[in-house]
């Protein structure tokens, strides 16, 4: 216990007095008053441990440092350098945004909009229609919607079902992530579920039987963007579906998950559908993801018939899963760069997919040099994925360096717990860090980072 001439730390106003001066009146009162009591707590607690006291002055530069950090946390402690290999990262946030599009909702954040206001009248107007007007010009659809998720698209559109049956082939009952699953959407929008086909093979013929007796009022196609099946399996051709349902009148929904609105093959990828190709096959309604291999923010994206678009805005379902204008923005921006033809250049999902072989050995040779002899650096060539549940099974080729360390698993662990953080994979006792996903500004980065967390691991 401490005696009467033990040190003592200031109290809380005489050091709320200094930084007051220092910062001017710049922070909120209580927040501050907050920040002085953990601080003096802190030096309480090095007193009674002997250390020597610290000057008021120090004391004030503990406050400011405290109130520093907690004002950038995303900086110290959440932003990631994927060097994974997998663009589309759910864990991670799936894919970074251009810099026009997070210049787009920052300016949507931070200002007034005319999100619902007619500029000449003056009143209540429609709601910001940038983004539904672009997916109109992009995907040649009648009319589009944009929700805040893809699965809430695709609960409002089997909403359009109301109490009757919804065909889905067997095959395509998924779980599309999170434990979602498409039976559960249907049954919670209020339809009912009819399944057709089998596992493995469906063919369009399936869905006549229950056309044809009136007990389906929508056909839902689910593309499996999340797994692939092989060996002796089909699926129904999407024209025959659509004119079969058509002919009894029944909606086509086809919900294709990642979407894409630059066509997969042309980087040595398998064709993933597009939502276009689907409009023109007879789908009503298309949905897909804003945020996967579109690459903005995350939104669901609705498009099709004008008349089914105009049922699903009314659908009181559709304010809850709306977007804020910040996103809407992010959209509206994202898009605007396929108008333009910059979607490769501009969006980092598509810059990484079209990333040479030869520039990522480039960048793992000049990555290796600035290593230490200590970290057994050796260029090496990998196999990137899209992910997201997106294109399973399809790989990019790539290069990227390899850690021979001795203890591989520690060293993954010190990169992920280092400042920036540094998400590698662990192959064949190595740390693997694959440069296809790893942002050309960053590389600069990686050399001490890797160094310090070499350092952490040989300390524990």
């Amino acid at each position: 216990m401490a005696n009467a001439g033990s040190p003592r730390p200031p109290s809380v106003e005489r050091l709320l007095a200094v930084v007051r001066e220092r910062l001017d009146g710049a922070i909120d009162a209580g927040v501050l008053r907050d920040a002085a009591r953990e601080v003096i707590a802190g030096e309480r607690a090095r007193l009674k441990g002997g250390e020597p006291p610290q000057s008021i002055e120090q004391l004030g530069d503990e406050i400011e440092d405290l109130l520093a950090a907690r004002q950038r946390p995303l900086v110290e402690r959440l932003i990631v350098i994927n060097a994974t290999g997998v663009i589309v990262h759910t864990n991670l946030g799936r894919a970074p945004w251009p810099l026009d599009v997070t210049a787009a909702a920052a300016h949507a954040a931070t200002n007034y909009l005319l999100l619902e206001l007619d500029r000449e009248s003056g009143r209540r107007g429609i709601r910001f229609r940038a983004a539904e007007d672009a997916l109109v010009e992009l995907t040649g659809a009648e009319d589009a919607l944009v929700t805040n998720n893809n699965a809430a698209a695709v609960a409002l559109a089997v909403g359009l079902a109301g109490r009757g049956g919804v065909a889905v082939s067997r095959g395509e009952l998924v779980e599309i992530g999170g434990g979602v699953r498409i039976p559960e959407i249907v049954r919670r929008a209020g339809a009912r579920l009819v399944e057709v086909g089998t596992t493995n093979r469906t063919r369009a013929a399936d869905f006549e039987a229950p056309l044809a007796e009136g007990r389906v009022r929508m056909v839902l196609r689910v593309h499996p963007s999340n797994f692939a099946q092989a060996g002796f399996v089909e699926a129904p051709d999407a024209h025959e579906v659509a004119d079969l349902a058509h002919r009894y009148g029944a909606i086509v929904v086809d919900d294709l998950g990642s979407g894409a609105l630059l066509d997969t093959a042309r980087y040595g990828l398998a064709h993933e559908p597009m939502p276009a190709e689907r409009l023109a096959a007879g789908s009503d309604i298309v949905t897909f993801s804003g945020d996967k291999l579109v690459g903005g923010p995350q939104a669901g994206l609705v498009v099709g018939r004008a008349d089914l678009i105009a049922r699903i805005r009314k659908d009181p379902l559709a304010r809850a899963m709306r977007p804020d204008k910040s996103t809407l923005a992010g959209v509206a921006a994202t898009l605007a760069l396929y108008q333009a033809g910059r979607a490769e250049s501009a969006i980092p999902v598509w810059r990484m997919i079209a990333a040479s072989p030869g520039t990522l050995r480039e960048r793992a040779a000049q990555l290796a040099e600035h290593l230490d002899s200590s970290a057994g650096a050796s260029v090496v060539e990998l196999r990137s994925t899209v992910g997201g549940g997106s294109l399973p099974g399809e790989t990019l080729p790539s290069w990227g360096v390899a850690l021979a360390v001795p203890s591989a698993g520690r060293v993954a662990t010190a990169l992920r717990r280092g400042t920036p953080c540094v998400m590698a994979r662990v192959e064949g006792g190595r740390v693997i860090l694959d440069l296809r996903t790893v942002r050309e500004d960053w590389l600069d980065s990686l050399p001490e980072a890797i160094a310090a967390a070499l350092e952490e691991a040989r300390r524990r």
